[in-house]
């Protein structure tokens, strides 16, 4: 089964960097968002030279859920990691993550995602990979592939804040409450009872590349790519993984101390892997 090891492999033996183009002349994208979730289910199915026929066939081998863009995640890989694919078209952009607050993991019992989500296959609990792209109108510039426990705090933490403004706002009186995954509903605001509230959160968090500024470089490419997850997690790959992609030149790899979403004062013993198109 695929990986995020055996997808960096891949990108870096069939490197895309227009985008956009690439995917409209085989006729599997009209837009730079749309080319960048493509290019990131077929850097981990190994589909990058793949018709669309040929490419679905493979989707259905390695994954066992493509979602949309309303709910989380955007892929799952059967038995192994969930992404969530970001396109952004400036460096300094924040990621609009919607009603959707940031995942160190993906639980099956989270109410913002799909049924069918949560239903195909048999699983409690998924790490994570953010797969963020900064693109200009045709191409990528960099992507960072970054496991939601090097990024996010634990769901704890969100939850806390989320359900104090729900609090506060239930303490309104003379207003009528419904149930809702969103922040709050408030029905018949007005005397006549006409008029509805919705209230939804709208969280965003700062993109990779500025976060983990401490641990990259300036060093100037064409393409850059990123990826950051704990030792621990680089551990629990296959060996024969690991050493593939030890086995690349253009591929370089370090061990970097991160700080601990949850508690700054602790450091996560991580491997941060870099390759660049100059």
């Amino acid at each position: 089964m695929t990986n995020i090891l055996i997808a960096i492999k891949n990108l870096v033996e069939n490197p895309v960097i227009d985008i956009k183009s690439y995917y409209q002349g085989r006729n599997r994208a009209n837009s730079v968002g749309g080319a960048l979730e493509t290019y990131i289910k077929d850097i981990f199915a190994n589909t990058i030279n793949s018709s669309e026929g040929e490419s679905l066939t493979e989707y259905e081998k390695h994954f066992s859920y493509l979602g949309n863009q309303n709910n989380p995640p955007d892929l799952m890989i059967k038995n192994g990691d969930a992404i969530e694919v970001k396109k952004i078209q400036s460096p300094g952009s924040t990621l609009a993550l919607n009603s959707s607050f940031p995942k160190a993991k993906l639980y099956s019992d989270s109410p913002m995602i799909t049924k069918s989500c949560r239903d195909c296959e048999d699983w409690k609990v998924k790490d994570i990979i953010y797969a963020v792209g900064y693109t200009s109108d045709d191409k990528i510039n960099w992507l960072w592939l970054v496991y939601g426990d090097c990024y996010a705090a634990d769901k704890s933490i969100y939850q806390r804040i989320k359900n104090k403004i729900t609090e506060g706002i239930t303490e309104i009186s003379d207003v009528e409450f419904t149930e809702t995954k969103e922040l709050g509903k408030v029905k018949k605001v007005d005397p006549l009872g006409i008029t509805d509230l919705r209230i939804r959160g709208m969280w965003h968090i700062a993109n990779p590349n500025k976060v983990f500024q401490y641990i990259n470089d300036n060093e100037g490419a064409a393409f850059k790519l990123r990826v950051l997850m704990t030792r621990d997690k680089f551990n629990s790959f296959s060996k024969i993984d690991r050493e593939n992609l030890e086995s690349l030149k253009q591929v370089k790899m370090k061990s970097v101390k991160i700080k601990n979403p949850n508690n700054t004062a602790k450091l996560l013993d991580s491997i941060l892997i870099k390759y660049n198109i100059k």
